[in-house]
């Protein structure tokens, strides 16, 4: 765990050696990472959102020679085939995969459970915002499959979050990572994405909180003023 914590604060230094080791090899190798990150439902802790970052800053860096849009194209496939396969695992075998087998062991439910929620509040909207959102998008698809949603509503949803996704990071990653201020305190804008990208859960959580709170505290009343009454009748 500790290895994976430093390679996602350190991911440039990291990339520069896994380019200057595997060369064009790289780009399977990233593809993998991210198919991996949402495909496989049990490894939400993968590298996203900063790792397309920093590949497109070193596809800006003429020294590496690498091509920004053999990767945008490369995280684009990962995420779409990543995510048909955690709808497909979550349409076949979802809950009962979830709920009665080892593979049950290694999802974390609770991250599950959030992520229903969110479905369930936003609906297939929220597909698109999950795919913004670290870990929560690692669950959607096994959601929405589990809703019950058809293939072809998910793909349409999924389709546009995807694009958005890999342009959104990839275009900023090639045009500000190499910005003397970004390259000097990386792994701050590291941390800086990760945070700016849970807000949108942050704020979801709080909400619902509040809600379930509100909720409780008119039901409390509710009771309160029918045991009053019935006193009072008595």
């Amino acid at each position: 765990m500790s290895y994976l914590i430093d390679f996602v604060l350190h991911i440039d230094n990291h990339l520069i050696q896994i380019v200057n080791t595997f060369g064009n090899w790289s780009y399977p190798l990233l593809f993998l990472i991210i198919f991996i990150e949402t495909g496989a439902v049990i490894m939400p802790f993968l590298p996203g959102d900063s790792l397309l970052f920093a590949a497109a800053a070193l596809a800006a860096n003429a020294q590496y020679h690498l091509s920004i849009w053999t990767f945008i194209i490369t995280f684009l496939l990962a995420c779409i085939l990543g995510d048909s396969l955690n709808f497909l695992i979550g349409h076949k075998i979802g809950k009962s995969l979830s709920n009665n087998s080892w593979f049950g062991r290694l999802i974390d439910k609770q991250s599950l459970g959030k992520t229903e929620r969110f479905f369930q509040k936003h609906g297939a909207i929220a597909i698109i915002l999950a795919r913004f959102m670290p870990i929560i998008r690692t669950f959607a698809p096994f959601a929405a499959a589990g809703s019950g949603l058809p293939y072809r509503h998910f793909i349409r949803y999924n389709l546009v979050g995807c694009f958005a996704w890999v342009f959104l990071c990839c275009g900023a990653g090639f045009f500000f990572g190499n910005i003397p201020f970004v390259k000097a305190h990386f792994s701050m804008v590291v941390i800086g994405i990760i945070v700016v990208s849970l807000i949108p859960a942050v704020v979801s959580a709080i909400k619902s909180k509040y809600a379930n709170n509100k909720t409780k505290s008119q039901s409390a009343k509710s009771k309160l003023t029918i045991k009053q009454q019935d006193e009072e009748i008595n």
